[in-house]
């Protein structure tokens, strides 16, 4: 098996800050890693590093069989990287900005600008300038993508995008893989890893609290439960659902309508099961944000709090 990115307790201090903490992983060649974790978790830090924008306080990485260090710019060469803090300006248009990053980059297949262009629904002739958050980000995303790199680094790669740009994004990843490309992107958007990576880390506080894959990430995550009945008394509808243990913060208001609302840690179908024998008029399960559901859960598993 052969690995992307390798690290080995790698650590940055700032002072008496510590913003990465000792982090192993082992990214396999041609797979989509992601990792997330609220902003201040160590993302974008272990990105850099990876980089060699910054340099570690201890502990080593080898990206693409190099250290970041020695690999220099020919190793800079096979990555493609968009950073989380985007920041392009200038009087030039995106076409000449792009045909500048190529020829820095290596060479880029003919046509592929304008390919990834048209996909994004990103006009190049516009100035850099004039441009939102939002094209300036796709301005992005196709300096890292047009050179084919063998690694692409995403940190936080849909910031600014809409919905149908970001499932554009998703099935360039997917093509990406399937050339055999490694992706390491970041997110604190659950639902977004979910639906790239195949395996995922959860960063908090610097330090890597669980390394998985997705359907496990999936499994262990809590959702917020609202449910609607009639016909029923709230009595019954309590007494139904008190005693299920992977449903918590319980709320029963009584009425015409017996309003529910709680947290379920897990699989639903314990939950699917009681509500059965009674009328539902209306159930929503809805992901909630990734720190409180993923990063709470992975945080008491390993101990984070004590």
């Amino acid at each position: 098996m052969t690995y992307a990115i390798e690290t080995r307790a790698l650590t940055k201090r700032y002072g008496r800050h510590t913003a990465l903490d000792g982090m192993d992983l082992a990214v396999e060649t041609g797979s989509v890693f992601g990792v997330i974790g609220p902003n201040g978790a160590g993302k974008t830090t272990a990105m850099r590093l990876l980089l060699d924008i910054i340099r570690p306080t201890s502990g080593d990485a080898t990206v693409l069989g190099e250290s970041p260090r020695a690999g220099g710019a020919a190793l800079r060469r096979r990555i493609g990287f968009l950073p989380g803090e985007l920041m392009l300006e200038g009087r030039v248009t995106g076409r000449a900005l792009l045909k500048h990053y190529a020829d820095i980059s290596g060479s880029v297949p003919e046509g592929r600008i304008d390919e990834l262009a048209e996909r994004l629904g990103l006009d190049l002739s516009r100035h850099v300038r004039t441009l939102s958050k939002g094209n300036k980000q796709k301005l992005g995303l196709v300096q890292a993508f047009m050179h084919e790199p063998a690694l692409l680094v995403l940190d936080e790669p849909t910031s600014g995008l809409d919905p149908l740009v970001q499932q554009e994004f998703l099935s360039m990843v997917r093509e990406a893989q399937n050339r055999g490309q490694t992706v390491f992107l970041s997110s604190h958007v659950l639902s977004e890893i979910q639906s790239a990576a195949d395996q995922v880390a959860v960063l908090r506080r610097g330090r890597v609290v669980k390394v998985g894959d997705v359907a496990t990430l999936r499994a262990s995550a809590v959702r917020r439960v609202v449910i609607e009945f009639t016909d029923v008394s709230a009595d019954r509808i309590r007494t139904a659902l008190g005693a299920l243990p992977q449903l918590d913060h319980l709320a029963v208001v009584d009425g015409e309508v017996v309003h529910v609302t709680g947290t379920v840690e897990g699989h639903i179908n314990s939950l699917v099961k009681a509500i059965a024998p009674f009328h539902v008029v209306d159930l929503r399960v809805e992901e909630q944000d990734l720190e409180s559901s993923v990063i709470t859960f992975y945080s008491s598993e390993a101990g984070d709090e004590n």
